[in-house]
């Protein structure tokens, strides 16, 4: 019995020595695999804000529930609670954890609400875990899911501000050594070595004010004339930036069921029409920097209609000798295309040109669409005529509104931005390149002012106590085979205050069918309200005021007594 004890004793000690000593590092290093481990630290996505700072997508801390197949293998029994807890089928859940019984790391759940994940870690199962990560949340919903766009699961941009600035976005995660215990879990940090970097802020033009009030009309609008679709763009003159851009239909991106090709394109960006009379004041712009053309030169439009090329160009009805001003305002298909015909064609092509027909306006968002300007209209006449009053060209709502702010800026184009520019004061104005002279982006305001007077097609767009300056669009809709008779594209693109305007705006509603349809009934009073609104959010001087109202005032004024009048002397 004592052999039997020496001979154990012996065996243990030269296992203790081999352990101890010979092997040590050995056996270190199969101890720390078994509870140390490298783990990932979640790095959060950078907020993307509006030009005051408010949030349009932001990362909460969440947690995603995971299992250790090589452990959970031998304790599959207790799997079939949490399948239970988590809704998912319990045999497909332990087939596959058999089928990954190599790897140490399967996802069960992704993003999990904090009470489930606390349902799941009560019960204890081993190899059953919780990992932390992000989620990303939109604030404003459907109101500028078309803007900011979404990211995926793993918090990559996907559409929108998101893809365009994925990498300035984007976190880098750091990464830990932990020990774990039999279930798991970290209950202990050994080392830090790479600590995260979160993602960069990232500053956007739009005010979130008037993104919702442009939002809420456009939606009423297109609601009301049971429209198909819809859009509008808001820029500011001095600088490019985009204020609002909205479309209809949206969708809800924290709701990923809403995630339909449908809803989800930022039409204002990539979907063309053809403009229609929009078109006309751009026309009327290159006749006058051709200097064939003045403002007071009159067109004969009699008798309503003209052949061109064994083509047919009609005027809603017969306007007799207009003046160029009254083209604009009585929207005279024939009056604009005797002055398109005029002048070069090398002068109309160009103007379009210059003014950014054709090309894609630069501002980076994703899949934006370049619209087209033919060549083939330099040759023949006919095409020539219709561009000049929006039709064989196609652009965006962006383009369009591009267009205008040179004609609101005094012929200078300045580039589109999404991002605001903090290195610039608020009221500092950005360079850009001039595509007409002042004299005649002035000239065109003052007839785009009278379109939107009593006596022209858009009166529905003006603002009160504000001039304005804008051009309605009426536009049959192409459709396979041809243009259709009966429906079509309401739009109204405009400015002000017309005299210094210091805002452009587009909206274009797709296919209403409540009846009326002509772009001053449906387009211009989405321009008016937004534009109301706006005047007074931005803290915008009125330009015009009546003298009814001067009147009033002048009596209001004088009703106030002083308070040395009102108390005697006494102040």
């Amino acid at each position: 019995m004592v052999s039997v004890f020496v001979v154990l004793a012996t065996v243990l000690l030269v296992k203790m020595l081999d352990m101890q000593i010979l092997h040590s590092e050995f056996f270190e290093r199969q101890g720390d695999a078994r509870q140390l481990r490298t783990v990932s630290i979640s790095a959060h996505r950078g907020d993307i804000v509006d030009r005051n700072g408010e949030p349009f997508a932001v990362s909460a801390p969440v947690n995603s529930i995971w299992v250790n197949p090589q452990e959970a293998i031998h304790h599959l029994n207790e799997i079939d609670v949490v399948a239970k807890l988590l809704s998912l089928d319990s045999i497909s859940l332990k087939e596959k954890i058999k089928r990954n019984v190599n790897r140490e790391f399967i996802y069960l759940k992704r993003h999990a609400a904090p009470e489930l994940a606390e349902e799941v870690m009560a019960l204890k199962v081993p190899g059953v875990a919780l990992q932390n990560e992000y989620r990303r949340y939109y604030p404003s919903g459907e109101v500028a899911a078309h803007i900011v766009g979404f990211s995926d699961i793993d918090d990559n941009g996907q559409e929108g501000i998101e893809l365009a600035y994925d990498e300035w976005l984007k976190g880098h995660p750091g990464k830990k050594r932990v020990i774990r215990d039999r279930l798991g879990r970290a209950f202990d940090d050994i080392e830090r070595i790479r600590s995260a970097e979160p993602g960069k802020l990232l500053k956007l033009s739009i005010d979130k004010r008037l993104q919702y009030l442009t939002y809420r009309t456009l939606k009423a609008t297109v609601l009301k004339h049971n429209a198909v679709a819809g859009s509008a763009v808001m820029l500011d003159v001095n600088t490019g930036e985009v204020l609002a851009m909205v479309n209809q239909p949206s969708f809800n991106v924290n709701d990923r069921r809403q995630m339909q090709p449908q809803a989800t394109r930022n039409r204002a960006v990539t979907d063309v029409f053809e403009p229609g009379s929009t078109m006309k004041p751009i026309t009327i712009a290159a006749a006058l920097e051709s200097g064939r053309w003045k403002p007071f030169y009159k067109v004969e439009t009699a008798p309503g209609y003209m052949r061109v090329k064994g083509n047919t160009i009609r005027d809603h009805k017969n306007y007799g000798d207009l003046d160029v001003g009254g083209v604009l305002e009585k929207s005279s298909n024939v009056g604009i295309s005797k002055i398109a015909l005029a002048m070069d064609a090398e002068q109309q092509w160009s103007m379009y040109k210059q003014l950014g027909f054709g090309v894609d306006t630069g501002s980076g968002f994703p899949g934006e669409a370049s619209g087209t300007l033919s060549l083939n209209a330099l040759n023949n006449d006919f095409e020539r005529a219709s561009m000049a009053f929006g039709y064989g060209v196609s652009v965006t709502p962006l383009q369009l509104a591009h267009a205008y702010s040179a004609i609101a800026a005094d012929g200078v184009l300045r580039p589109v931005s999404f991002l605001i520019d903090e290195t610039k004061g608020q009221s500092e104005v950005v360079e850009g390149k001039r595509v007409m002279s002042v004299e005649t982006a002035r000239a065109v305001r003052k007839m785009m002012q009278r379109v939107v007077s009593d006596k022209g097609t858009g009166k529905r767009a003006s603002v009160a106590n504000y001039s304005v300056a804008g051009k309605t669009g009426t536009v049959h809709k192409f459709i396979a085979g041809g243009y259709a008779e009966d429906r079509y594209l309401s739009i109204f693109a405009g400015m002000a205050p017309a005299d210094t305007p210091e805002l452009v705006m587009v909206v274009m509603i797709d296919e209403p069918r409540n009846g009326e349809h002509f772009g001053g009934e449906v387009a211009a009073p989405v321009f008016s309200q937004v534009m109301s609104g706006a005047m007074r959010l931005l803290n915008i001087a009125p330009d015009r005021i009546s003298k009814k109202q001067l009147m009033n005032a002048d009596v209001q004024t004088q009703g106030i007594q002083s308070p040395v009048q009102s108390k005697g002397g006494k102040a």
